[in-house]
């Protein structure tokens, strides 16, 4: 999950009650879909500080909570106000997510281009901007056993 640190970063995530918080503001139906279809409670998820520099892994979380209707869509007050998305008929969906365990240092796009087995990972793809991506078991396991975690 990719948030850029000018607008939610790991010290964010950290500050937050309970180290978590709700995924709101996704605004795209891929993104969207892999939250509500895709992640369960007890998932594990990477923390990822887009544009950034550098970019990359800043904290690894949890899925506390599965995916239900974002209700910023219906606040026209907020950033990421959808008028197409209603209580009725949610467009929109977030998760809440836990802090696990934070990074000493960002595992950066290029620490990720140059581990084996990694070479697949869409975040690796060029032209792959999501803002919520999938992560397979054994990119999860190579990232997890990298030096540079707490």
């Amino acid at each position: 999950m990719k948030s850029e640190p000018s607008a939610f970063s790991i010290e964010d995530l950290k500050k937050a009650e309970n180290q978590t918080t709700s995924w709101d503001g996704v605004r795209n139906y891929q993104a969207r879909n892999f939250m509500r279809d895709k992640m369960r409670v007890g998932d594990g998820v990477l923390f990822y500080h887009s544009s950034a520099n550098p970019s990359g892994i800043a904290a690894g979380c949890s899925i506390v909570r599965e995916a239900y209707p974002d209700h910023t869509a219906w606040d026209p007050e907020n950033i990421h106000y959808d008028p197409k998305s209603l209580p009725e008929h949610p467009i929109w969906y977030m998760v809440d997510v836990k802090l696990i365990k934070t990074c000493r240092e960002i595992i950066s796009l290029e620490k990720l281009r140059k581990t084996h087995g990694l070479k697949n990972m869409m975040v690796l793809k060029k032209g792959s901007r999501l803002s919520v991506q999938p992560v397979t078991p054994d990119e999860w396991k190579i990232i997890m056993n990298l030096p540079e975690w707490e």
